[in-house]
């Protein structure tokens, strides 16, 4: 197996985390802009429904475009590929805040802006997914994973108390040039470190040229040659319809069933946050289990475990809830770190923009889908049996995890990699 430029002489570390430093600055600066942006929709309209649009605005690019730019990022050189997009989301920020400053900023420029930010996210994950295979030793992948898994609920964390803080002191125009700025950290890095590109393993290495519909369809043909991956991918996108709508039931739980209000509801949503940065951090240090699917099903039960608790805790033990947000949130990185480690060292490098992007548009697409029956099913069946019911299956598939071979044995599923080639400065 061709390794990773440097992973051998110990300069894969300086190299990645410049630009792993960059792209966690330019992520803040994204999150900070995001709750800008809600906020000004909301106190431009007060309407649910613009509120609604906005959120789909924000998913539809990564459904419906995600596995095209997949197909795209593994044809194209990935460092490229990341400067463009973060690129073109600086742009169109400095446009809106150009749009803010002048007054005559509407509604449909704030959608128009946010489809463009998501377009360039469903490019940048999968180049930025693919590129780390290429730049971190195997050995080093659940702890990068358990990183930006804290990273991510650092955002969540701090973010929306720091944009509203922003926002008592600097105008929305303002907030959008920080995003800028930020965004320029990411890309001055990539300007100046090289990153390694696969060469390609398909008919396209021969001189046939493929279209964007045969790389997807070899990307599923692949996916579908490994029984423990697309066990592993029903088994997540089964979950993520489970656990995602508990988040937007978390309200009226709250509301209803533990008569609380508004500071109840940021606690319970700030100790998942401070959970999952301590899940991460502990992640990234640690490193999981050798054999990483231990890892991730330990994992998966612990959040069945904390939304079981959620969902079973009585209207006068709150702390129960408290307790089970916190596993929530601290059992997250532990399930999806390694998951995602696992994912980049059993794909292919060629293959591992389509397939990344594969996986995220469904986790995108099932998400809504969750939302659409959870509503209902929570009005006919009360609130708390969602909580109680999901996080029960949750535990039940991850045991069903540990005694299927597919499942357990993937990880020996070590393929010779393509050649790598340097990216040229």
């Amino acid at each position: 197996m061709e390794n990773p430029i440097g992973s051998e002489t110990g300069r894969w570390a300086g190299r990645f985390f410049t630009i792993w430093t960059g792209q966690a600055l330019s992520l803040f600066g994204s999150a900070l802009v995001q709750f800008a942006l809600i906020w000004w929709l909301t106190q431009k309209s007060g309407s649910a429904t613009v509120l609604a649009i906005a959120t789909l605005v924000g998913m539809l690019p990564q459904i419906v475009a995600g596995p095209f730019a997949g197909a795209l990022v593994d044809r194209w050189n990935r460092r490229i590929v990341m400067i463009v997009a973060d690129g073109t989301i600086a742009a169109f920020s400095l446009l809106l805040a150009y749009l803010f400053a002048t007054g005559v900023v509407q509604i449909w420029h704030v959608y128009a802006v946010m489809a463009v930010r998501a377009l360039g996210g469903a490019f940048h994950f999968p180049a930025m997914s693919a590129s780390t295979r290429m730049m971190v030793p195997e050995k080093q992948l659940t702890r990068i994973s358990g990183l930006n898994q804290a990273l991510q609920g650092i955002n969540s964390l701090a973010a929306p108390p720091l944009g509203a803080l922003l926002l008592g002191f600097l105008q929305t125009q303002n907030i959008l040039l920080i995003d800028v700025a930020t965004a320029m950290l990411a890309i001055i890095p990539l300007l100046f470190i090289p990153i390694p590109q696969p060469k390609r393993h398909t008919v396209a290495q021969q001189g046939v040229k493929t279209s964007l519909m045969q790389d997807i369809r070899e990307a599923l043909n692949y996916i579908r040659s490994l029984p423990g991956l697309v066990i592993i991918i029903f088994m997540a996108l089964f979950l993520n319809f489970l656990l995602v709508p508990t988040s937007s039931l978390m309200p009226l739980l709250v509301t209803k069933h533990f008569g609380r209000g508004a500071i109840e509801l940021g606690l319970i949503e700030s100790v998942s946050g401070v959970g999952i940065i301590a899940g991460g951090l502990l992640l990234g240090i640690w490193g999981g289990f050798k054999k990483k699917m231990i890892t991730s099903i330990i994992g998966i039960i612990g959040l069945g475990i904390g939304v079981t608790l959620i969902g079973i805790a009585p209207a006068n033990l709150f702390i129960l809830a408290i307790l089970g947000s916190i596993t929530l949130g601290f059992m997250s990185p532990i399930a999806n770190g390694p998951l995602g480690a696992l994912l980049q060292s059993i794909i292919r490098p060629d293959m591992q923009g389509r397939v990344m992007s594969l996986l995220n548009s469904g986790a995108t697409a099932i998400s809504p889908i969750g939302l659409l029956i959870a509503g209902p099913f929570s009005d006919w069946f009360g609130i708390r049996v969602w909580f109680w019911a999901g996080g029960f299956v949750c535990v039940i598939i991850a045991i069903a995890g540990f005694f299927i071979p597919a499942v357990m044995g993937i990880e020996n599923h070590k393929e010779a990699h393509p050649d790598t080639v340097t990216d040229p400065i």
